[in-house]
C-alpha cells in the first residue's frame, strides 16, 4: 500500500512541476533508472532520497508516503 501511494505521489508531485524522471534523478544524486523504479514500485528510496524528494517538491514525508493528504 505505501509504496503504491509513494509512486503515485512521485509521479503526481513530478508532472505538477513539469519536470522529467532524469531531471528529478540528477537533483537527488541518483540514476534516472532508479527513479524510475520508485515511480514503477519496483523498488522503495532510501530514507535520505526520500528526504531530498520531499525538500525538492516542497511537500512533507508524511504526503509522499501518504500518512496525510497535506502537501
Amino acid at each position: 500500500m505505501m509504496r503504491e501511494v509513494l509512486a503515485e505521489r512521485l509521479k503526481r508531485c513530478r508532472k505538477e512541476k513539469g519536470l522529467t524522471q532524469g531531471q528529478v534523478a540528477i537533483y537527488c544524486d541518483i540514476t534516472e533508472k532508479a527513479y524510475q523504479n520508485y515511480e514503477l514500485m519496483t523498488r522503495e528510496p532510501k530514507v535520505e532520497i526520500l528526504i531530498r524528494l520531499a525538500d525538492f517538491f516542497g511537500v512533507s514525508l508524511d504526503y509522499l508516503v501518504g500518512r496525510s493528504d497535506e502537501k
